[in-house]
């Protein structure tokens, strides 16, 4: 299955009369080509992949799901990516300027690294723990999610929608056994995490499964005579197809995948290990960093900002080293809350804090606004500290902020106010819901984003507690800290072990002894840097490019540097590749230089 886009983005109206105006609309004969083009593009490709759709808000296909692990599928998608390509030299590019000139490099850089893509077998390897199909549809089938469950017709779609699902399990067990025979399986860490999620999916009772929810309270738009008729259907749907699936997917994972998954961690122990991880490596940083020089950037700034945490244990007093007082903050009860909902209270209460003060650093913000919600049961043992899925596109559905509560001790209170910041505000909700709402952008640009840019966002906001009125305790700032040596850590363990040789083992001690970070978490940590290279690394190479470009704004424009106006001109266009973003900061500069 080739890397799924997120379906989180979002947006906004005051930073769209902000940015700069497109030229298409009253530009020359390439700049309307190629707005056609692109739209052509996104409504072939949301056709292509219908889940992206229906989190974008976009209900067209939601009885839709392709077998998107087949031969006959993937051919579909390389003859998109080819075509397009070849119609984008039909344009003229040294017509263009502003926007569609931006647009266009952008394009043809993301069809050229999609293409290339295509050399790498990821149809074999279809499962992970963090992130693969059986937990998207869990999660659509809860009916807490993006998947409608408001009308007959809604009910119907998920019903079809299931079937295909079915198929696509049996596709994924072909795939696993082809691929395995091949020197394409997944290390055994990985397996043993994906097992436990799959054995929640499958309820011997198909009166109690997840998929049943929908069917329990039907919300006022399905009438009352239609009410039967769909229990049963969905009843006889899990009973009789997808338990049945389900259970084939985790007998054959269990006992005949699993004996055969790698004792080794490595991406490059896979055929083409090497020159895929490089190549997942260039995707998600968007630049021409390699393992080597990112491995020896993440323990340099493990080492700056471990400095920093030792002179905060110095201030409170503390005896002994860092470890030991990681040791102490883990056991200590008074940093960690005892019941679910004290701790989604505490980050509401963080929401409110944080709102009130963010136009002091920003003059843009978002109308979409979003939910906080604890992450679903049946993937919260592997599932981060927290994450942030988009608001619908057609402000139907907010965004949401999901918070971890699946075994309390390891989320400290000291962590929180990072967390917030970076899931929540200004970090991805603010990005992503701002660049959603720049309706003057191609939809390819309204709804893609670029990991590096994404996350670096999101680290880069941590950053910003102090002027927010956070981070007002030593144990706080500590806790900001943390958050902040676990991203540079990241950098080494990924590359680590899929680069140097290292173990897992080598590399849970290495996060353990230099992060606040608990053991569950830690170990849930490393076994996603396993199970899905390279993401971990956009951080710090994101947020190390935003902070870059903030340093050398306030050294060139010294008295004139407005911290608001920077912050408008990094999330004016939407989410970049790191490459672009700095090129378009240089010419950003260089208005302010001339402004007068």
């Amino acid at each position: 299955m080739r890397q799924a886009r997120l379906a989180l983005i979002g947006g906004f109206a005051l930073l769209l009369a902000l940015a700069p105006a497109p030229s298409r609309a009253a530009g020359p004969a390439p700049g309307v080509a190629l707005a056609v083009l692109f739209e052509d593009y996104w409504q072939e490709h949301l056709k292509l992949h219908p889940l992206e759709a229906t989190f974008l808000g976009d209900h067209r296909y939601d009885a839709e799901l392709p077998n998107d692990l087949s031969t006959a599928h993937l051919g579909l998608e390389l003859e998109l990516e080819r075509r397009y390509l070849k119609r984008l030299a039909t344009v003229d590019a040294r017509a263009l300027e502003g926007q569609d000139r931006l647009s266009y490099e952008v394009f043809k850089r993301d069809r050229e690294l999609a293409l290339e893509g295509f050399r790498f077998q990821a149809e074999l390897l279809p499962l992970n723990q963090f992130g693969s199909l059986p937990q998207t549809i869990a999660q659509l089938g809860a009916g807490t999610g993006a998947q409608p469950f408001q009308t007959p017709r809604d009910y119907d779609n998920w019903l079809k929608r299931l079937a295909a699902f079915v198929v696509w399990t049996d596709q994924a067990i072909v795939n696993m056994r082809r691929g395995s025979a091949r020197g394409y399986v997944l290390p055994r860490a990985v397996i043993d995490r994906l097992l436990p999620q799959l054995e929640q999916l499958i309820s011997d009772d198909p009166q109690k499964s997840l998929f049943l929810r929908p069917v329990a309270q039907f919300p006022k738009g399905v009438p009352a005579a239609e009410q039967p008729r769909l229990r049963a259907a969905y009843l006889a749907a899990v009973g009789d197809s997808l338990n049945p699936a389900l259970r084939r997917l985790r007998d054959f994972v269990r006992d005949e995948y699993r004996p055969r998954a790698r004792a080794s961690v490595a991406w490059t122990d896979l055929p083409l290990g090497h020159e895929w991880y490089a190549y997942r490596v260039r995707a998600a940083t968007t630049t021409g960093l390699g393992p080597d020089e990112i491995h020896a950037t993440g323990l340099a700034e493990v080492a700056r900002i471990g400095a920093e945490m030792d002179r905060v244990i110095e201030g409170l007093g503390f005896k002994g080293d860092r470890r030991a007082f990681l040791d102490a903050l883990r056991s200590d009860p008074r940093f960690y809350f005892e019941r679910e909902e004290d701790l989604i209270g505490a980050y509401a209460a963080l929401k409110s804090r944080v709102r009130a003060r963010l136009p002091e650093l920003f003059d843009v913000a978002p109308k979409a606004d979003f939910e906080i919600r604890p992450v679903e049961a049946f993937r919260a043992p592997a599932a981060a500290t927290a994450s942030y899925q988009s608001p619908a596109a057609d402000g139907s559905r907010p965004g949401v902020f999901y918070v971890n509560t699946y075994d309390l001790k390891s989320r400290p209170k000291y962590g929180m106010e990072e967390v917030y910041l970076h899931e929540a505000e200004p970090g991805h909700h603010f990005q992503l819901a701002i660049q959603q709402e720049l309706t003057a952008l191609p939809s390819f640009r309204r709804f893609g984003g670029y990991g590096a840019y994404i996350e670096g966002w999101g680290l880069y906001a941590e950053s910003l507690g102090h002027d927010l009125g956070l981070y007002t305790d030593p144990y706080s700032h500590f806790g900001a800290l943390s958050g902040e040596i676990w991203r540079a850590i990241r950098l080494v363990v990924d590359t680590g072990m899929h680069a140097k040789g290292w173990s897992r083992e080598r590399a849970l001690e290495y996060l353990l002894a230099n992060s606040a970070v608990g053991a569950t978490d830690a170990a849930a940590e490393i076994d996603r840097y396993i199970a899905i290279p390279g993401q971990a690394l956009t951080y710090k190479i994101g947020e190390l490019r935003i902070q870059a470009l903030r340093a050398r704004a306030q050294r060139e424009l010294g008295p004139r540097f407005d911290l608001r106006a920077f912050h408008r001109a990094v999330l004016g266009d939407g989410a970049l590749p790191l490459d672009v973003l700095e090129a378009k900061i240089d010419r950003w500069l260089a208005a302010e230089r001339r402004s007068p």
